[in-house]
């Protein structure tokens, strides 16, 4: 049987506009309003999961699914970097950032490192293709870039050059642990 998951981003949020490690904040009122819009486009699925941010919680309800949390998958762990913008952490710890964006093992934020990110996804992406049919997840973006560095077997290296914009979907349909994945179609 083939499996079908589709991954959506979540809107948009202050955290995002702000490039900022995403610190529990909720979704804009433009973010809430363009996922209210897409309400009612997507298909029916046989299970239907989100990240456990507020983020992701907030745009499957705005999309008007019943998603469950799931665990495996979580928002990559950004450590003592939460809440601060990309250019904050740039400044203080020029190093630190460069090493992690260069370095899939690396975790200097005192988190989660990119590798450890795609191998969590990756197991999930496994145990939903053991056939659980049409899968509709809402997930972080970077959990997005992990399942297209795992699904096509590409280098970790690869998950910084994969672009994710907010209230998209990635879609990947195989089976037997051979995907193929489309990116970037808006919802709506």
């Amino acid at each position: 049987m083939t499996s079908r998951v589709m991954l959506i981003s979540p809107a948009i949020t202050e955290a995002l506009r702000e490039a900022r490690f995403d610190d529990g904040c909720s979704l804009d009122a433009s973010g809430r309003r363009l996922a209210e819009a897409a309400a009612g486009t997507l298909p029916a699925a046989d299970l239907v999961v989100c990240s456990p941010t507020v983020r992701c919680r907030e745009t499957a309800a705005a999309l008007g699914l019943r998603a469950e949390d799931a665990a495996p998958l979580a928002a990559l762990d950004a450590g003592r970097w939460r809440g601060s913008t990309l250019a904050d952490v740039s400044a203080k710890e020029p190093e630190s950032l460069a090493r992690w964006l260069a370095d899939p093992e690396s975790a200097p934020h005192d988190g989660e490192s990119v590798r450890a990110v795609c191998d969590r996804v990756g197991r999930w992406l496994d145990t939903v293709a053991d056939g659980a049919g049409r899968v509709i997840a809402v997930a972080e973006p970077e959990l997005a870039r992990a399942v297209v560095v795992r699904a096509l077997g590409a280098p970790e290296s690869a998950f910084w050059r994969t672009d994710v914009p907010p209230l998209t979907v990635v879609e990947l349909s195989g089976r037997l642990g051979r995907w193929n994945v489309r990116l970037g179609r808006a919802l709506g």
